[in-house]
Order: structure tokens, then sequence, then C-alpha cells
């Protein structure tokens, strides 16, 4: 009898504490009915525990949520439930949700049928995901329960990080109901977050203002981090990478940091507003990079720590930093002050939640995620800002530029007016003492001289020809420039001018062992009406460029006619040779101003590297068309097709064209 008397003492606590929950019961908070035991040395095992003598050391909880922050202890849980249905009824199950899903171990046991307590479950985030029971992101366990019976309970609770608990007893109906709403808030938060990434994604690829990308970037970061800490990561991403549940946590909390605090100094140019600031956050991103480092390297434990600091900082860092930007009067800071506040006051509330400062309910759970979903909204404030501040940036930079531009241009065009008077005087002055230059030299072969010097007037002459012909080019190409010539047509015989030009540069080609071909029809009109002068000079500096460019082989002046009319004949002449050819690399600038196609040119085959020049803008000027087709080492084609009237339309019947 003293036995019996002493067991039912023992277990007399247990029943007094017992809490009643019938089959109205829809959802029973556990929070402030259960006891607890923190097992400092984490040695204690079930049979430990769950002995009668052992009740005193649990102690009733106050609070609503175990909630015990950074702790290496064991926290043991004791729940006494008695379901108090009818008699009749049978027995039925209740879910018991633990909605913490960082969690790394947890283990449930039950009551045996011989009085003693059996592991029922063991699963955290440090398992893989298919070690628990019902596959949801929080944990949840079926308990059986006997109509006026108690059933006894005990939880056993370890984790590297912050050891929470809010315990909910549900009944399946109930927990079904609730589902939706909480899924519909998490999927709202993560679609603003989602929503958030792609919108800023369209200002970076519109504005291309780094501030943008990294905003993305901390963005992706801080959704990665909510993925993970709310359970949806192991659910879905990473089932069966325990590590890995456990290092993306701090991992991404650090590249949030690194990120976030990369914005800031971007968006609010902290580099020109507060050396100091700016520094701040350069450590603070540096301390992020640490924290990213750790968490791949160190215990799950010590790197969530610091990075729990981290965000701590980060959070107080950004906002000071937003009024300091503010302060200064940074227009832009105001609504990035308003937009962050509602971001880091979520962010403050489930750190300090996280810390243990802080009851674990819905609010304090989701605040960061509440927070980060009305940061969207108020932070467009700030964009539109942005985007609408340089826009007016880079109006004001325009209409600036367009006014030097302008201011620019007049003073080029006064420089290139000058330019072309100073060069058409020089010319015209060159003229006058290399006319007297080639006079004498060519009186000179009037007397009598020996070998030696007829050799000497002979180079003298042949280079004071060829300085004359440069000085008649530049004054060509400036009166080109100024506007000063315009074709001048009358009638000249097109088969005299062909064989002026092969006489002229006959001599040039023989001295390089060349030949000089001319190819024209017989039955070409004699007399046409046209500029004669203009269009010799542009053939001369074609057949010129020709012998100049070619070592072997040889120069074709070619030409075709075809009628148009009955008074237009329509000629294409062409200048071939088998020189040195040019690539596709040289077009564009083949008709510049003192261009060659290679710089080497200029010292290996001379020139002013003008002709090309002259002769499109005189061949634009007589109304044709030149053209050119060349490959490297095989030889260069410039062809000039132009429309000149006939001057004896009554003899195209003698004629062998034909009409075009």
């Amino acid at each position: 009898m003293r036995y019996l008397l002493i067991v039912v003492l023992g277990w007399l606590p247990l029943l007094a504490a017992a809490v009643d929950f019938d089959d109205s019961t829809r959802s029973l908070p556990l929070g402030r009915v259960m006891h607890v035991f923190e097992d400092r040395d984490g040695n204690a095992s079930i049979a430990q525990v769950s002995a009668p003598s052992f009740s005193e050391h649990f102690r009733p909880h106050q609070a609503d949520v175990l909630n015990a922050g950074y702790s290496t202890s064991v926290f043991w849980i004791r729940l006494d439930l008695r379901y108090t249905a009818k008699p009749s009824a049978t027995p039925r199950s209740w879910l018991l949700e633990l909605a913490y899903p960082p969690l790394d171990h947890l283990e449930l046991y039950l009551p045996d049928s011989a009085g003693g307590f059996y592991l029922a479950q063991r699963t955290g985030d440090a398992l893989p995901y298919s070690s628990r029971q019902i596959e949801q992101n929080n944990y949840l366990f079926e308990l059986p329960f006997v109509p006026g019976h108690t059933t006894t309970a005990y939880l056993r609770l370890h984790s590297q990080g912050s050891v929470q608990a809010p315990l909910t007893l549900w009944s399946t109906e109930a927990y079904l109901e609730a589902q939706p709403t909480r899924l519909y808030v998490l999927g709202l938060i993560y679609g603003v977050l989602l929503g958030m990434l792609v919108y800023n994604l369209f200002i970076y690829l519109s504005v291309r203002d780094t501030s943008y990308l990294y905003y993305i970037l901390y963005i992706a970061s801080f959704g990665l981090y909510q993925v993970s800490v709310n359970g949806a990561g192991v659910a879905y991403f990473w089932p069966d990478n325990p590590w890995w549940a456990n290092a993306s946590t701090p991992l991404f909390i650090g590249a949030a940091g690194l990120f976030g605090c990369q914005f800031a100094r971007s968006f609010l140019r902290m580099a020109q507003h507060s050396r100091a600031f700016d520094g701040l956050l350069k450590l603070l991103m540096v301390s992020g990079g640490v924290v990213m480092l750790l968490s791949l390297v160190s215990s799950y434990g010590l790197a969530l720590r610091l990075a729990t600091a981290l965000a701590l900082l980060f959070t107080v860092s950004i906002f000071a930093a937003g009024l300091y930007a503010w302060w200064r009067g940074m227009r832009v800071a105001r609504y990035f002050i308003i937009a962050w506040s509602a971001f880091l006051l979520g962010g403050l509330v489930n750190t300090l939640m996280v810390l243990g400062y802080l009851p674990n309910v819905f609010l304090t759970m989701y605040a960061s995620q509440i927070g980060s979903a009305l940061e969207v909204g108020l932070l467009s404030l700030a964009l539109a800002d942005r985007i609408n501040t340089m826009r007016n940036q880079q109006a004001q930079a325009l209409r600036e530029t367009g006014r030097a531009l302008e201011m620019l241009n007049q003073q080029l065009a006064n420089s290139n007016r000058l330019k072309d008077e100073f060069l058409a005087t020089v010319t015209h002055e060159l003229r006058t003492p290399m006319n007297g230059v080639i006079g004498s030299l060519e009186l000179m072969q009037t007397v009598s001289m020996d070998r030696e010097l007829a050799q000497y007037q002979h180079t003298a002459s042949a280079a004071a020809q060829d300085m004359m012909g440069m000085v008649d080019d530049i004054l060509i190409l400036t009166e080109l420039q100024a506007g000063r010539l315009s074709a001048q047509n009358a009638p000249f015989a097109l088969r005299g001018l062909l064989q002026e030009l092969r006489a002229k540069y006959a001599a040039a080609a023989l001295s390089k062992g060349l030949y000089l071909n001319l190819d024209a029809p017989a039955d070409l009109p004699e007399m046409l009406i046209g500029d004669r002068h203009k269009l010799a000079l542009c053939l001369g500096y074609l057949l010129d460029n020709g012998i100049k460019f070619t070592h072997q082989g040889g120069v074709m002046l070619q030409v075709r006619g075809r009628l148009q009319g009955p008074d237009v004949l329509g000629l294409s002449i062409s200048v071939s040779d088998s020189g040195i050819g040019f690539d596709r690399l040289a077009e564009p600038g083949l008709y510049q101003r003192f261009f060659q196609v290679d710089g080497s040119m200029s010292r290996q085959y001379g020139g002013l590297g003008i002709g090309l020049a002259i002769c499109r803008q005189l061949a634009e000027l007589i109304g044709a068309r030149l053209q050119h087709e060349s490959n490297p080492g095989q030889g260069s084609r410039f062809e000039l097709g132009l429309s000149l009237a006939l001057s004896q339309p009554q003899a195209l019947s003698r004629q062998g064209l034909n009409r075009g």
C-alpha cells in the first residue's frame, strides 16, 4: 500500500498538468501548457526524463512559444494531453505541428505498452527530407488519442542555430483548412520578391545603372534566404542535402549583406557624400564575404551567429547611411529611407525573434517577408524619382553638349576655311617659283653638257615636275573643298583624250618594265560633249595609282560604250592593274584625304594620299560613278561610269553601237 501511494503521488503532478481537449477543439496552442527541461550537458535520456522522480526538473512554460535563441543546450518538452470525448467514442489521431523549419534535430517519444516511452520519430533539417513522418516544410506528427485517457509525449530539441518551438495541436480538418491561407501568404511573399527581381531587371536593362544590378543580386540573395529559412528549399530544391540545407542560410544572409551594402553605396553615392559611411559599408561587404566563406568551411552554428550579427549591423548601417544622405540633401534618399524603413523594420523584428527577444508568432516569423513586400511598392517611388532625375540630368547634359558641339563646329568650319585659303594661297605662290625652276631646267637642255651633268639636269627636272604635280593636286583639292570648281561641258574627241593619257603615262610604265595597254572599240563615237579636262584628271589619277602600285605585269585602260538614247552615250572606263591590291578593311578610308592603305607606303611609294579623294570628287562633279574591286596580291580595278551627250547624233547609223 505504501508503494502504491508513492507511485500515485509521483504521477499526481503529471495528471494535474494535463490539458483537456475534445472533438470541438480545432487547434490548441501548447506554449503555455507544456513543461520544459533544459539539459545543458545533453546527456539525459528518455528513461531519465520520463521517470516520475524527474518531473520536478521540468518547469511550466509561461510564454506562447519556447524561444531559447542561440543555445547549445538540449531542450526536453513534456506534453500532457487528455482527450475528453465520450467514452463510447473511438480512438482518434490529431496532428502536432512544430512551426520552425530551421530546427536541426527533433525527436518525438510516445508511450509504449510496457509503461515506458519509445522513439516514434526522429527528424530535423540536419536529416534528409524523407525522414519526416508527414512531408511538410513545418514538422508535423500524428498523435493517437484514446477518449478519456491522458497521453504524455516528449520532444527532444537540439540545434546549432536558434532553438524555437511554436507548438500547436490540430484536428486534421482544421489543419487542412488553415493551409490555403498560409500558402497564399507565402505565395504572395515569394511572388512579390520575384516581381521585384524582374521589375528591377527591366529597369537595369533600360537605364544600365549598376545600382539596379546590385539590387537585383540583393533581392535574389534575400529571396533564396527566405526559401531556405522557411523550409521551402529543403522541401522542393535540396531535400536530400542536409549539409546545404544548413549552410545555405548563413551563406545567403552574407550574400544579401554584401550586395545590399554595395547597392546602398551605389544608389546613395556614399563615396561622394561620406567617406566614413562608405568605409563602413565596405567593411560590412567584406564581413558578408567572410560569412559566406565560413558557411562553407566552418561550423553551421558559428556561421549563423556571425550572419545574424551581420544582419543587425547591416540593418542599422543602411538606415543610418540613408538618413545621412537625406540630411545632405540627396533627393532620392528620402524615398530610399521610406522604402527601406518597412523592410528594415521587418528584418529587425525577425532578427530579434531569432535571438529570442521577441515571441515567435506569425507576425514576427514572417516580418522580414512582409516588410520586403511593402518595400517593393515604396521603392518604386525611389526608382521613378531616380529615373526622372537621370533623364533631367541627361537632357541638361545633351543641351550643354549640343551648344558646345555647335560652337566647336563653327570653330572647325572657320579652321577648315582658313586652312583651305592658306593652302590655296601657298599653292598659288609656289607655282610661280616652280615654273621658274622648271623653265630654267628646260633651258639647260639647250646648253651643251657632259653626261654626268645631263643626268643631274634630268633628275632635277623630274623632281621639279613631281613637285609641281603635288602643288597642282593640292590646288585642285582646295578648290574642290571651297566649291569653286564646276563642270564645263564642251565638245571633245574621246579617242584623242585616251591616246594622250596613254602617251603621258607610257614612259612611267616603261621605266618600271610594265605594259600600258589601251582597249577602246573602233566604233566608239569620236566627238562627245563633256568636261574633258576633269575627265582627263580623274583618269590620270587612276592610271598614276595603277602604275605606282604595280611591280609586275601592267595596267589596262579599257573603254566600253552603250547607247542610252538617240543622243546619249553611256561610257564605262576602267583602269585595271596587276599590282599589290588591298583588302576590305582598307575600303572605308580609301577615298579619304591623305590616306594610304599602308602607313609605310608614304615612304615606299610616295605621294600625298589625295589622288583617289580628288578623283571621287571630280567624278561626282561631272556626274560619274566611281566603283572599285580589289584582292590583295592580285591587283585592283577602278571603273568610272558616266553618260555623255553625242556631238554628232546624225552619224550614229554608221556606228556599230547597240542601243541600251
